[in-house]
């Protein structure tokens, strides 16, 4: 039996009188590719900032990898493995797609002041990133800079510099927003790709690619999550029909 990576309890979070996140309640197994979906306003975004530490509950305990990280930071949750690439992309777009990397695997080496050296000179960290650059299919522009990307692009390296941080858990916002078919195609594929290697949890509109990606999905209505089980059984729960899906 897989074992628990992330789990949270009981996670409430409220804006003056509005209660965003109740009873907030996730169970997300090692190497498992976990979707939460839900309408507009359902508490999506407010429920990854809660897990990546850029919002504090109310009330309610996280738990990663068996630690208590409630009240831990943003930073210390990522050394401990939470990699989080945004809904909208943040990258240095005066850098290139390699530097860009490069500056993500140094990151994960924490080479401490080994900034006064040369990063080019580093053959082993060019040779890192550029693993990097070839597994998000960015070989032929390592040498653009992230402004000049495309959308899609844009995600891609993204998604690149979170997994060079190599990351016990991915966390997904909204990657397809924006996206055009051909680009939504080529970040499900490098999705597909990363199913079993690294822990993921997604949040994405683009349901048609929710249910061909997922494992489980957790459905989230009104803050609370109202069901959680495989793909198939989440199509034939009548309230995440009446809910979300816009069954009768």
């Amino acid at each position: 039996m897989a074992e628990t990576l992330l789990q949270t309890k009981g996670l409430c979070k409220r804006f003056g009188a509005l209660q965003v996140c109740r009873n907030l309640d996730l169970n997300i197994t090692s190497g498992e590719l976990h979707a939460l979906i839900g309408p507009n306003g359902a508490g999506k975004t407010t429920a990854m900032n809660l897990i990546t530490g850029l919002l504090t509950p109310d009330s309610g305990v996280l738990f990663f990898n068996g630690r208590d990280i409630t009240n831990i930071s943003v930073h210390k949750r990522a050394l401990l493995g939470l990699a989080r690439a945004f809904q909208v992309t943040s990258l240095f777009n005066d850098f290139s797609v390699r530097e860009n990397l490069m500056l993500a695997v140094q990151a994960q080496q924490r080479t401490g002041f080994r900034f006064w050296t040369n990063a080019t000179r580093d053959r082993k960290l060019m040779t890192s990133a550029d693993e990097y650059v070839e597994r998000m299919g960015l070989t032929e522009r390592a040498t653009v800079l992230a402004g000049a990307l495309s959308h899609g692009e844009r995600r891609q390296l993204e998604m690149g510099m979170a997994l060079a941080t190599k990351p016990a858990m991915l966390l997904l916002d909204e990657p397809m927003a924006g996206l055009g078919p051909g680009g939504t195609l080529k970040l499900c594929e490098l999705i597909e790709e990363l199913k079993g290697e690294v822990t993921i949890l997604l949040v994405e509109h683009d349901t048609q690619a929710v249910f061909a990606l997922a494992d489980r999905i957790s459905v989230l209505v009104q803050g609370e999550v109202v069901a959680t089980d495989s793909p198939q059984l989440i199509k034939q729960n009548s309230l995440v029909q009446e809910a979300y899906l816009g069954g009768s």
